[in-house]
């Protein structure tokens, strides 16, 4: 008994210990957070005199009935020259929403727009497989990428591009905002939890010159990063912070953009948000048992490889 005894106060110990450190990590991204706002000026979008590269739009769709047609309507209202745009419509749904797709995809296609419908029925590899089958096709030197629930602004091409002037820049991640987060206390609560991811662990890591991730949407790809880094892998479920891993692994940088926003909705019940954070857990679990030992065995700094570790 005497021996259970000790080895309880040694778990207890350890977890206090973690939580303390890891509050510590926290507490450290937010003063690099506050460095970054108080010294943060967006840099001006483009203009019309400025050289548009061509940009390619994913769109991965899965029995998205509800959103499908809104989501596409919204898509084609960004401001970006139309010869310069691409739109892959990813879809491998199994539901009545294909015929959706296929109508609006027609619908825009004969106003002259650069539109796509890319319909897989296997499934393989499902979200990362869909982005990895549309990269077979994409004509873009650019790949943004948006889930069936966000609806980016007009304007956020031409406010997100000027990042990539800067050569290293292989990925610009946005901030999620939310439609629906007054609609319960669910929504409000992971409202809350990702205001601070975004506001608060997404900042203070680009400010720190830490690893960071893209968060799978709301985001624009370099794609010779996509290349480099091995393309798409559905090996794990969190295909986005796998990929983006492997792409600083090879020297890319992750460019954090809190000024330029992208509105999605929360779940609304807590099937769906179970369903994700089992996904997200499992998918950073996974990673870690992927990448961690090569992260541990790379030339980086040992604060790179730290705040990697407890990321």
């Amino acid at each position: 008994m005497e021996r259970f005894q000790i080895i309880l106060i040694a778990v207890y110990t350890a977890c206090l210990l973690y939580m303390t450190i890891f509050s510590l990590i926290q507490l450290g991204l937010l003063k690099e957070f506050r460095k970054k706002r108080k010294d943060n000026k967006p840099l001006p979008p483009l203009t019309s005199e400025d050289p548009h590269p061509m940009v390619t739009i994913q769109l991965p769709l899965f029995n998205e009935m509800f959103v499908v047609e809104r989501l596409i309507d919204n898509i084609m209202k960004i401001n970006y020259p139309k010869d310069k745009l691409e739109i892959q419509v990813l879809d491998d749904s199994t539901d009545d929403s294909v015929q959706l797709a296929i109508n609006k995809v027609n619908h825009y296609k004969n106003l002259g727009y650069n539109i796509k419908h890319i319909h897989r029925t296997d499934r393989s590899g499902y979200k990362a497989g869909a982005l990895k089958e549309g990269m077979k096709h994409a004509e873009g030197e650019f790949i943004a990428i948006f889930d069936a629930d966000f609806l980016p602004e007009p304007d956020f091409l031409i406010k997100a591009m000027p990042y990539f002037h800067n050569d290293k820049i292989g990925v610009v991640q946005t901030r999620w905002e939310h439609l629906n987060e007054d609609y319960s206390l669910l929504t409000k609560l992971q409202a809350f939890q990702l205001n601070v991811h975004f506001t608060v662990e997404q900042a203070g890591r680009c400010a720190a010159g830490h690893f960071l991730q893209f968060n799978g949407t709301a985001g624009i790809w370099r794609r010779t990063a996509i290349d480099e880094a091995g393309g798409w892998h559905s090996d794990t479920l969190t295909e986005d912070l796998d990929l983006s891993y492997r792409a600083q692994l090879k020297g890319w940088k992750i460019q954090y953009v809190e000024d330029i926003i992208c509105p999605a909705e929360l779940p609304a019940e807590i099937y769906g948000l179970k369903s994700q954070q089992f996904r997200w857990m499992k998918g950073g679990a996974e990673n870690t048992r992927k990448l961690l030992p090569t992260i541990l065995k790379a030339d980086l700094p040992a604060s790179i490889k730290f705040h990697s570790a407890m990321h």
